[in-house]
């Protein structure tokens, strides 16, 4: 946005201001963030703090680093109350885990380590943040986010220190951290009508266990390695003997094959063209089939019989099953992608296309969060500060987000404090 476009939206602004950050108590803290995200909003290479500062009639370096940085303002009252206003809008098909990784030089920026760097394509140093998003094909908006911490930082007592990181953060998995996020949300009332992620947590078998337990719908990409049998294949069961408590290891006949084995099993025919949604150039269309399987392996075997024993005492070895979905272009040699979903059997196959598709609106928004609006231009090091900004792009995101979705209706009114406002530090 240029200048004339900010100043025309400023009243409205400051109305969502005075709601999204009502939490915040003092107000000259809100006047710093309502200038915060005009300075996000602003046209300008780089959204550090001295660069917006210098373009705001009223940007004030050494106030901005202060709010950012060493205020002491609880960023999740703030997160909760985007996604209150935000969650209507948007009317999401589905919740979308990603990560997003931001290079980084040096040692003492908090997070920052030798790990996978998805912007570059290779391991670099950098930071990486978890993120959920609710999503359509229309609109988008981040619903938390947390910061992964590399296990070299869990025991460093001098860097913890100097970067201010509370005494409860440790190291955890990234699917963990997806995991935590969507409890918090389920915490505040909130919940997905369908969980999608990409193969880097959709191969996890304890992450769709988890969902599974949580009794949440999903969608997941998957490796073309992860391992199936089919749906109608059955196990083995030998007879039972031994002591009480004991039951014998149910084998199938057969190793599990690969998805991509499955895949290259089926007839032509059981492949059909659908069109998932219109792009700018026209219909998004491709090659498709859904069958039932049973997914394999340790990680998936173990549980189910664990919890079998301790319901009734005995496991016959059948696997559940869920769909297996396969894309398989016209044109290419080979299937080229691979979903799991716990839907249930009668969904339609279209359905499990649209939202198996839907993260392409995640990546959309994640070019303008990060060159857009400054997400990955924050120069501080310190834990506070990376959630404070983190939080404060993702205000500036909501805001235009209203703004195309609703240009003429007004945020919904607000309490100043509501007695259920959470407030808990990430």
């Amino acid at each position: 946005m240029d200048a004339h476009e900010v100043n025309r939206v400023r009243a409205t602004l400051a109305l969502f201001v005075a709601d999204v950050f009502a939490s915040v108590p003092r107000k000259d803290q809100r006047a710093k963030g309502d200038c915060y995200l005009r300075g996000l909003m602003l046209d300008g290479r780089r959204k550090s703090i001295q660069a917006m500062a210098s373009r705001l009639p009223d940007g004030n370096e050494q106030n901005l680093q202060q709010f950012v940085n060493q205020s002491t303002w609880d960023p999740v009252p703030v997160q909760w109350r985007i996604n209150e206003r935000l969650l209507p809008l948007v009317k999401a098909a589905a919740w979308v885990i990603d990560d997003v990784s931001v290079p980084k030089d040096g040692q003492m920026t908090v997070g920052v380590a030798p790990q996978y760097c998805g912007a570059l394509g290779k391991r670099a140093n950098c930071q990486v943040a978890v993120s959920v998003h609710a999503a359509s094909d229309t609109a988008s908006c981040p619903l938390q986010w947390r910061l992964f911490l590399p296990e070299d930082w869990a025991s460093d007592s001098d860097r913890r220190a100097r970067t201010i990181i509370p005494p409860e953060v440790t190291h955890r998995e990234k699917w963990r951290l997806a995991l935590d996020m969507l409890d918090t949300l389920a915490d505040w009332g909130m919940t997905p009508p369908a969980v999608v992620a990409d193969a880097a947590y959709g191969t996890n078998a304890h992450l769709r266990a988890a969902l599974d337990d949580r009794q949440l719908a999903y969608v997941l990409a998957i490796r073309a390695d992860v391992t199936a049998h089919p749906f109608d294949a059955a196990p083995e069961a030998p007879a039972r003997n031994g002591p009480v408590g004991c039951w014998p290891q149910s084998r199938y006949r057969h190793r599990a094959p690969s998805v991509a084995a499955l895949a290259k099993s089926l007839e032509r025919e059981a492949f059909t063209t659908l069109t998932w949604r219109q792009g700018s150039r026209g219909e998004l269309r491709s090659r498709f089939a859904a069958v039932r399987v049973r997914p394999a392996g340790k990680a998936v075997e173990r549980p189910v019989k664990a919890a079998a024993l301790a319901e009734q005492g005995w496991w016959d070895g059948i696997l559940p099953d869920c769909w297996l979905l396969i894309e398989w272009p016209e044109d290419a040699e080979a299937p080229t992608d691979y979903w799991l979903s716990n839907l249930p059997a009668y969904t339609p196959m279209a359905d499990l296309v649209r939202l198996a598709k839907v993260r392409w609106r995640i990546e959309h928004d994640y070019r303008e969060l990060k060159h857009g609006l400054g997400l990955d231009h924050f120069e501080g090091r310190s834990w506070p500060g990376w959630h404070h900004h983190v939080t404060l792009v993702t205000a500036a995101h909501a805001f235009l987000t209203e703004q195309r979705l609703s240009p003429k209706v007004p945020g919904p009114a607000s309490p100043s404090i509501r007695s259920s406002t959470p407030s808990r530090t990430p």
